[in-house]
């Protein structure tokens, strides 16, 4: 830009990172764009929004930095490693490499989970979220029902880096993290759990994900269950029925596809009332089972 040449408006800039960002295949590339701007801004996306109607310029120091991350995006580096943060319900949650990114969808399994924790005739109800990755779950259960308490489980070490940090940012005091294998969790709560839930590892071994944000850069522990992708759900079954007492609840998220193998799986366990629940977009997203 020669000294005379007047600044460019954000609007500009936007389009042009907007456009890039399409050209590279990026899904929402005009919102990736905003945020992005928001980040680089410090603000939110909708006084980003408002900057725009106005007419406001963008200075070069500004706009260099957002096209340092719109090339950062390009490569299909998700959005939330890029900005450090992920919003889930109604918390912001830091995430980065080793931890899943978690997702609009999951708000719907959260919320099964908040309900059935609602529900439980206990004073004080206990839940526990097994693989918890950055906290989500368990820390929306903890916040939105506060006089539960909750207990949250997490194996890899790389995400617990993250869970902790998520933990001691909500700072939430009826809420306990644990770094321990799934099969082991909690046995001092054996038979008092209201609510048992987890979003696993759940795609087939063979199914590799479309999306170059999910199949290279999140963690393959974190997506991978075996074979037909259920392992680790029957692993929570069984630690469902270990630590729910009668009448408990588990809330499990899965593919839109295993539903019916996953009920089938849990009646064969002894679980009761198993149904498949769809997220926002129609497709089977948790499936809910009772404990006899």
């Amino acid at each position: 830009m020669a000294p005379s040449d007047p600044p460019s408006t954000l609007a500009q800039v936007l389009r042009r990172a907007a456009e890039q960002l399409a050209r590279a295949g990026v899904p929402d590339a005009q919102v990736d764009a905003e945020l992005l701007a928001a980040h680089v801004l410090g603000t939110g996306r909708g006084a980003v929004q408002a900057a725009v109607v106005r007419g406001d310029a963008m200075d070069e120091a500004a706009a260099a930095a957002l096209a340092a991350l719109v090339a950062r995006r390009v490569t299909r580096e998700p959005l939330q490693h890029i900005t450090g943060v992920a919003p889930f319900r109604h918390l912001e949650l830091r995430v980065g490499p080793g931890v899943f990114v978690p997702r609009p969808e999951t708000e719907m399994v959260a919320q099964l989970a908040i309900d059935a924790l609602v529900a439980a005739a206990s004073p004080e109800p206990v839940a526990v979220d097994l693989g918890t990755g950055s906290g989500a779950i368990a820390l929306a259960l903890a916040t939105e029902v506060p006089h539960a308490r909750v207990f949250a489980a997490e194996n890899s070490v790389d995400a617990f880096v993250w869970t902790k940090e998520n933990f001691a940012r909500v700072g939430t005091d009826n809420a306990r993290l644990a770094f321990i294998d799934l099969d082991r969790a909690f046995p001092e709560l054996d038979g008092t759990v209201s609510v048992v839930v987890s979003n696993p590892p759940y795609v087939p071994d063979a199914a590799i994900p479309r999306d170059p944000e999910v199949r290279l850069f999140d963690p393959p522990a974190a997506l991978y269950g075996g074979a037909d992708g259920l392992d680790v759900v029957r692993v929570l079954s069984a630690v469902g029925l270990r630590l729910a007492h009668p009448g408990g609840t588990i809330v499990i998220e899965h593919g839109e596809w295993q539903g019916e193998a996953i009920r089938a799986l849990l009646a064969a366990d002894g679980w009761r009332a198993a149904a498949t629940h769809p997220d926002l977009t129609m497709r089977d997203r948790a499936t809910t089972a009772l404990r006899p």
